[in-house]
């Protein structure tokens, strides 16, 4: 399965701008033959402090008209769109990612589970993990930080996800830490790892892009610097089995080590 992790400026606040945007790159990645594209977090809203204190989508408003741009590109390509977004779930301010599929449907159903920064004085954590299907292929979903925590890539990989799907926005100065994390978790794992991160200025940040798609073995098989474009793979299931075959980090998981004895 061909997959790609796409990143664009996205304009803080300015919705109708950021689905055109996203349109715009899914369209890209048909022409590539990709059937999964991942959008950097809060790709639709912008990753800023002031887009995130002022008016959100709603949860249930998924399916009005502002997001018709990104379906119909969507349904025209047949690939199914993975994007980052702050939204509303009633009270609740969360940071989620909404998923589109070229049949209409639009749900958002992950929420950020771990928050960072300026991040925890606005939303709140989400409670549950999340994979989604595509051609009876698991994925599972990541937003940003949760990536830097192991256990959360690895509950995926231990329900059955060989993808692990990252839509991010990572600052100046933490290439480095970026660059470890995702390959990390996709080694450790034997999955792949689709990475998307957002780029150049948005309201009073600025981001440095870095898309990738990392291999079971954490090799990068694409990898973007801070300029618009996709980062394109594929996916080959049989790989996973056979490199969780041969490593076994998967399999050999322990729940617990027992008590620790100090000497």
């Amino acid at each position: 399965m061909r997959v790609a992790a796409g990143q664009a400026v996205s304009v803080a606040g300015d919705l109708a701008a950021n689905v055109a945007t996203a349109a715009r790159l899914t369209a890209r990645a048909a022409d590539e033959g990709v059937r999964v594209l991942v959008l950097p977090e809060a790709f639709l809203t912008g990753y800023d402090a002031g887009a995130f204190a002022g008016p959100l989508p709603e949860a249930s408003a998924l399916g009005d008209a502002w997001l018709d741009p990104l379906r119909a590109a969507a349904a025209a390509g047949d690939v199914v769109v993975v994007v980052g977004t702050a939204l509303t779930r009633g009270a609740a301010r969360r940071l989620s990612q909404v998923v589109v599929r070229p049949d209409g449907s639009t749900t958002a159903p992950y929420d950020k589970q771990f928050l960072d920064g300026l991040e925890k004085r606005v939303f709140t954590t989400g409670d549950h993990g999340t994979s989604v299907v595509v051609d009876g292929v698991e994925l599972g979903l990541s937003i940003c930080y949760d990536g830097c925590f192991p256990e959360h890539a690895q509950a995926a990989a231990l329900d059955g996800a060989v993808g692990y799907l990252s839509s991010a926005a990572y600052f100046p100065g933490g290439a480095h830490r970026r660059d470890l994390y995702y390959a990390a978790r996709a080694l450790e794992n034997g999955m792949y790892v689709v990475f998307s991160g957002l780029t150049g200025p948005c309201g009073e940040y600025s981001f440095i892009g870095g898309s990738a798609v990392y291999d079971p073995e954490g090799r990068p098989l694409a990898r973007l610097g801070e300029e618009e474009g996709l980062a394109v793979g594929e996916i080959d299931v049989e790989l996973v089995a056979a490199t969780r075959a041969r490593h076994t980090m998967v399999h050999d998981h322990r729940a617990g080590l027992g008590t620790r004895v100090r000497v």
